[in-house]
């Protein structure tokens, strides 16, 4: 490995800013690709843990909970409820840790619906559902808001 490159600063901030959003983004491409092989879930998983590293290198606690929610969110794509639960949790403890809310609160408890519901279990998921209205109610941006409310439709289907 080379060493940092002297625009990128001496803790390479910039390299770990580009592959966190470059590995974040590609992540979603695979999500939304309708025909992804084994291989592709597989890179899926790895992009979505490499983007959190690099996020927990240089980012804010709201990068830190963004990566673990798309973390959630990548293994309840494929049916993987303990991960998907476990980086829900996560998200929601970091928001809760450091008094985020917004999008990223409402988007914590989206995930946990969403896991719970890949968990089989009806009960959490509805419990997480209406928490997630709930602090959706409380989104600045109307796009961001619509957002959940679209993703919370597709929960259990």
């Amino acid at each position: 490995m080379s060493p940092a490159d002297e625009s990128d600063g001496p803790d390479g901030s910039e390299r770990h800013r580009h592959w966190a959003t470059t590995l974040y983004n590609d992540t979603w491409r695979l999500m939304d690709q309708p025909d992804r092989t084994p291989d592709d879930d597989a890179r899926m998983v790895h992009q979505a843990h490499a983007s959190a590293y690099h996020w927990l290198e240089i980012g804010k606690p709201e990068n830190f909970a963004r990566s673990h929610w798309q973390c959630s969110r990548v293994y309840s794509v494929l049916d993987r409820a303990e991960p998907a639960l476990y980086h829900a949790r996560f998200s929601l403890d970091i928001c809760q840790r450091y008094g985020i809310g917004d999008w990223d609160l409402a988007f914590a408890y989206e995930a946990l619906a969403r896991a719970s519901a890949v968990a089989g279990d009806e009960a959490e998921t509805q419990r997480w559902m209406a928490e997630a209205r709930r602090a959706g109610d409380d989104i600045t941006d109307a796009d961001d808001r619509d957002q959940l409310l679209g993703d919370l439709a597709t929960i259990g289907r």
